[in-house]
């Protein structure tokens, strides 16, 4: 059975008992901060597990796209991954032990047909219920083998989460294929016995600090491999040996020309680059772009890796993009989104693919460096802060530098090479003000457990009455009772309509208004716990704790803000419906003033692309669609189809802010919003540019500021067509005119220059030709001209003359300069331009250099230009005599 008939006939087996089929989901885990990719089939169904969501059946089973960073120096060898596809059924809540077992065991026995004799059991120490089911199956004991928690406890995906004990199945290659001891079993390290199912039994939910509770219902979670049972159905101990890796593996030997089976280190290498290829082409097509953080590195690091073993076999030219090419073409019909995300997947491995090979040489050379002086000072480890060097200044990976030390013997400092990271880390923190100076961060660390809870109220109100809670003294971090005027404080009210600044939007101002005072709000901050810090100055008056206020946020300064963000919605649908649904958001800003948005895109965005994307944003913006919010459970947001960040941490209840029906834009976001999509006004571009690699970004305005600057621009072009007699509308023809003209005009300068150069050139020739040991030389000061004028004066010269050499100096906007440049006979006689410049210029202050036909120089003393000229002759008879020597 091949992958595909394996694939089916577990999906089938398992809607025959009753589950439901699920995709997969994406490899980057949507709202689970506590994971870096998705590493098991039960990603997807941990809310389910946990009662956070109602699942779609009690029964669930997938095929999952998996991925994990632990096994990745171990790639290439038999069977461990990076990407794989995970097999897997579920029960929440449903049937447990028993069932798991049963159908596992029917599985594999009866549609895989794997002979029974052949599997062996292990399950936890304890756990004899399992025990007793595998006897009754038919198991002997002496093939059930219990095991501890490091070997049979699943432990959560994630620091924290469902877990439980394990009971696996593995298939016995025989005794010739491990170590051959008789106590051989499961336990041992050998390659006699491959894990091909694991079957968890979910009772417990353990916390961050390792405290284990019962879930209120036990759940099953089973992960068979498929490239392993599909390497066991075909009788193979290697999953390079499958239908999975065989064409991928072929096609690698083909573009190095090398042959499989020859050599064990050429084997591993085109290993890493098939199985990092399939890694690589999954991730891009699920979003991710290579960066030097988080889910991006990982996805840099198996790129480079995959580059550089392809490097080592000989391949100097870009190669990836056809690995993935073959990984779409075998697997696209399985995952409709690698086709569908081709050409972005191609276009990112070419662009990284070729940055590396730019930096790997340099990379390579430093490495080899640091090695040689390694052994040369008789040190077994390179120095941290060499290896940190490679890596921060020349982006060489760490990876790459520990395997090509280890190759020599050599080790790497991993722990000093952390160290210099922090150090890295700290200086490249910013530090964030808070209020009138005093860093937020030290105010928050100092009060944050002490700091009341705020309820928001500016979902609904810009102006209610509420209580002061707490008021802080900015200067001193310290409580006080009671504040006076021209104090620079913070309050903390018991309930309030300012938006503290989150997501990308800046808080609210306004005034807090008390019987005794009036207190201006500068900035609204959010902080941790859910509270919103008010940040300002008394303006007369006093203020005290206790008292009963009105606060009220600036309602036209709010208004602009909520244009923005609805704005920044709509936006980010439009570049989605434009450019490709790769598109994600990775940075905003949202201001009375303005909006800011940064997302994934790898190429700039044409003028034909901005200019159709604000038009669908402003088509959204006259439709005047109903803007709303519902408050709902993750899960559900997420099937409504709702746009989340990949790295921002979710509550299990979120803010689902919709724009129309149907919804034109659905994403999470805890901001302020219009009502109505009429209410932006107008939505304008203003800029776009890069913010890093696969990074752009957007700027635009809309409402007021969007009438202002449309009103600037119209008047601005009202005042040129007036200057030049036209209307508005004939401005660019009239502009193309004039610039067809000073093309023209500066055609006839240049002609009319060249013929004045051409006369200056005779003049020079009947003036100035010198013979010098039997060569003809020009060195003279030419009138004050570019040095690119000089020297097009340098190369007439020599075609006036037919063999020579020439040596001017000029003056141009008070920087004197030299040039000089000879013919080809000349410099065989021993003429080397580069040095008699040299030699020339020092005479005036200056220095130079270049080539033996040509060179130039700079120099300091414009009044010492004679004199230098003057060292012509003589340095070029010296010059001479050393040719001939």
């Amino acid at each position: 059975m091949n992958s595909n008939e394996i694939r089916e006939a577990f999906l089938k087996f398992f809607a025959e008992k009753k589950h439901k089929i699920i995709s997969s989901s994406s490899l980057i885990p949507h709202g689970d901060p506590t994971l870096l990719l998705t590493t098991a089939g039960m990603v997807q169904v941990k809310p389910y597990f946990l009662g956070q969501a109602v699942p779609p059946a009690p029964r669930l089973a997938s095929c999952q796209k998996c991925f994990r960073t632990t096994d990745v120096d171990a790639v290439g060898d038999s069977k461990h991954l990076t990407f794989f596809e995970m097999l897997g059924n579920f029960s929440v809540g449903d049937y447990f032990k028993e069932d798991a077992i049963k159908w596992g065991w029917e599985f594999v026995t009866k549609r895989l047909r794997l002979p029974a004799e052949k599997l062996w059991i292990t399950v936890y120490l304890d756990d004899d219920e399992a025990h007793f089911i595998w006897r009754q199956i038919g198991i002997p004991s002496n093939r059930i083998v219990r095991m501890g928690e490091k070997e049979n406890f699943w432990g959560p995906a994630g620091d924290s989460g469902p877990c439980g004990p394990c009971s696996e199945i593995h298939y016995d290659f025989g005794k010739d294929a491990g170590c051959g001891r008789p106590e051989c079993d499961p336990s041992c390290s050998c390659s006699r016995f491959s894990e091909i199912w694991n079957l968890v039994f979910m009772q417990f939910d353990q916390a961050k600090n390792g405290k284990r509770t019962l879930l209120p219902r036990p759940n099953i979670d089973t992960g068979m491999g498929l490239e392993r049972i599909v390497a066991v159905c075909n009788g193979n101990s290697s999953v390079y040996s499958t239908d999975l890796f065989t064409p991928l593996l072929e096609k690698i030997c083909r573009i190095a020309s090398v042959r499989e089976g020859k050599d064990e280190v050429i084997d591993r290498m085109i290993k890493v680059i098939a199985e990092h290829s399939r890694g690589v082409t999954f991730l891009i097509a699920d979003g991710l772009l290579p960066s030097n953080e988080g889910r991006g590195y990982v996805l840099r690091r198996i790129l480079r890796r995959a580059c550089f073993m392809g490097r080592k076999l000989g391949l100097n030219e870009p190669f990836m993009g056809d690995m993935a090419g073959m990984v779409i073409e075998r697997m696209g019909t399985i995952y409709p989104e690698l086709v569908a995300n081709r050409k972005l997947i191609l276009d990112v491995i070419r662009n990284e693919e070729g940055r590396f090979n730019d930096t790997l040489d340099a990379g390579i050379n430093l490495c080899e460096k640091a090695i040689a002086d390694a052994k040369e000072q008789n040190r077994t480890c390179l120095m941290n802060e060499d290896v940190f060097k490679f890596w921060d200044t020349y982006g060489f990976p760490l990876e790459l530098s520990v395997e090509i030390a280890r190759e020599h013997g050599i080790s790497v400092d991993m722990e000093g090479f952390e160290a210099e990271m922090e150090k890295q880390r700290v200086k490249a923190r910013s530090t964030h003000k808070f209020g009138g100076g005093k860093d937020e961060q030290d105010i928050f660390t100092r009060l944050g457990q002490t700091l009341e809870i705020t309820e928001f109220v500016g979902y609904e109100k810009l102006s209610d009455q509420a209580r002061i809670l707490q008021i802080i003294d900015e200067k001193t971090a310290a409580y006080v009772e009671k504040a006076k005027e021209s104090g620079d404080i913070t309050l903390i009210l018991d309930k309030t309509p300012f938006y503290g600044e989150m997501g990308g939007q800046v808080g609210d101002t306004g005034s807090v208004v008390s019987p005794s005072g009036e207190f201006r709000v500068n900035n609204s901050v959010s902080y941790s716990g859910g509270g919103i810090a008010l940040s300002g100055r008394i303006k007369k008056g006093t203020v005290s704790v206790g008292d009963l206020v009105q606060a009220s946020v600036d309602e036209e300064r709010r208004k602009d803000i909520a244009r923005n963000h609805t704005a920044t919605h709509i936006l980010q649908a439009a570049l989605r419906k434009v450019l490709g649904s790769h598109v994600a958001q990775r940075g905003s800003l949202v201001t009375p003033e303005r909006l800011r948005f940064d997302f994934t895109h790898l190429s700039p965005i044409s003028k034909e692309e901005l200019k159709e994307v604000q038009s669908l944003v402003n088509s959204i913006v006259r439709r005047n669609l109903p803007v709303s919010t519902d408050v709902c459970s993750y899960d559900q947001a997420i099937s409504q189809g709702a746009t989340a960040i990949f790295e921002e941490k979710y509550g299990d209840m979120v803010r689902l802010v919709k724009i129309g029906k149907p919804a034109q834009s659905a994403e999470l976001c805890g901001g302020t919003h219009v009502k109505a999509t009429g209410e932006i006004g107008y939505f304008l571009i203003t800029g776009e540019s890069s913010v890093g690699t696969g990074l752009r970004r957007i700027e635009a305005v809309t409402g007021r500021k969007a009438e202002d600057m449309i009103g600037q621009r119209l008047d601005a072009l009202d005042q040129l067509a007036s200057s030049l007699k036209v209307s508005p509308l004939e401005v660019p023809a009239r502009v193309a005119d004039i610039q067809v003209g000073l093309k023209a005009s500066a055609k006839d300068k240049e002609m009319q220059q060249r013929m004045r150069l051409k006369f200056e050139i005779t003049e020079l020739l009947e003036k100035n030709l010198k013979r010098i040991a039997g060569i003809n030389v020009v060195y003279t000061e030419v009138t004050s001209a570019p040095m690119p004028a000089v020297m097009e004066m340098g190369d007439m010269l020599k075609a006036g003359m037919g063999s020579g050499l020439a040596v001017l100096a000029s003056v141009y906007e008070n920087k004197p300069f030299f040039i000089a440049t000879a013919t080809t006979d000349v410099v065989s006689k021993g003429v080397h331009c580069g040095k008699l410049i040299k030699k020339v210029a020092a005479v005036a202050g200056g220095s130079g250099g270049g080539k033996a036909d040509m060179a130039q120089a700079g120099a300091r003393d414009s009044a010492k230009i004679g004199e230098a000229l003057n060292a012509v002759p003589a340095a070029v008879e010296e010059l001479l005599k050393a040719g001939h020597a």
